[in-house]
């Protein structure tokens, strides 16, 4: 069922953000799209109850609740700057605004990128303090062992990301001539 409602909670991501530009682009409603947009995070909230109930009803804590937590820390890290940056293009694509694009060369472009890893950070944080959370709810060590793998995960990939992010500082790409 975890599964099921993490799949639901990303098409609904996509859903509301195609909606949520729609209207504000297309039908020309900037404050309705905007409240649309605004309702994104309630998916999230509804797949942390659901996980919640889920354990609180007894059920073992395995890879689909390390899973929802990795979703929910993904999504308060990149959310935003996915919606913003989906935003920017809807706004190129009707309004004639210039196409967001990330700085390409130098410092600019190593600045973007560790704005990006933070994002990351922010959500191995998220996913790690709900992954302690849910440890501490069921209290019970040999049963959350797998919860403890999720949170190596998260921080595995900021890792990972974090040095991709470094090495726009220390390999920066120069500008064409």
């Amino acid at each position: 069922m975890i599964v099921a409602l993490i799949i639901i909670c990303e098409v609904g991501f996509w859903v509301l953000l195609a909606a949520g530009l729609a209207t504000r682009y297309l039908l020309r409603m900037p404050r309705l799209g905007i409240a649309i947009l605004l309702c994104e995070p309630v998916l999230e909230l509804v797949l942390l109850v659901v996980t919640a109930l889920d354990l609180k009803n007894g059920a073992d804590p395995s890879w689909k609740h390390g899973l929802a937590a990795l979703y929910i820390g993904y999504t308060v890290g990149h959310g935003h700057r996915t919606v913003k940056w989906l935003d920017g293009h809807a706004a190129h694509r009707f309004q004639g605004t210039p196409v967001p694009r990330p700085p390409r060369y130098g410092k600019a472009r190593a600045l973007h990128e560790a704005k990006v890893w933070l994002g990351s950070v922010v959500g191995a944080a998220v996913a790690s303090g709900l992954l302690l959370l849910a440890m501490w709810y069921v209290d019970d060590p040999d049963r959350t062992t797998s919860l403890q793998g999720w949170m190596y995960t998260a921080w595995r990939t900021a890792g990972i990301h974090g040095l991709i992010a470094l090495s726009y500082t220390l390999f920066p790409k120069k500008a064409p001539a």
